[in-house]
């Protein structure tokens, strides 16, 4: 049976780890061992982080949305809780920039749930 040689594979494997680790600190963006393990932790956070991106979004919208309807008199759980009584279904993104970009829409749908 012949030799495997890989060299080649080899290489192209730990050049693939570095290039992922670029723009790390310290030894974790040049010592293959160690750029495993960041790589690694880097790949578990980024999907820690996609979940945590929609969560503080989220929390943005209702952060403008509440500032917006105070500024009408009511605050943001009431204003919430009528717009669900009185069936308009918007969700908190369109809301949020409804509140931003057209106020006069938004002092609108505030006087129609009132």
């Amino acid at each position: 049976m012949p030799r495997v040689k890989r060299g080649s594979t080899r290489s192209q494997k730990r050049k693939k780890v570095l290039i992922h680790t670029k723009g790390f600190k310290w030894r974790r963006k040049n010592v293959y061992r160690i750029a495993i393990d960041a790589m690694r932790h880097a790949l578990m956070r980024s999907y820690v982080g996609r979940k945590e991106k929609k969560r503080t979004r989220r929390a943005l919208w209702q952060t403008n949305i509440n500032a917006a309807v105070r500024n009408e008199g009511m605050n943001y759980s009431t204003f919430i809780y009528k717009l669900k009584q009185n069936n308009i279904e918007i969700d908190r993104k369109i809301l949020a920039q409804i509140a931003k970009e057209q106020p006069q829409t938004f002092k609108e749908i505030v006087e129609k749930v009132k």
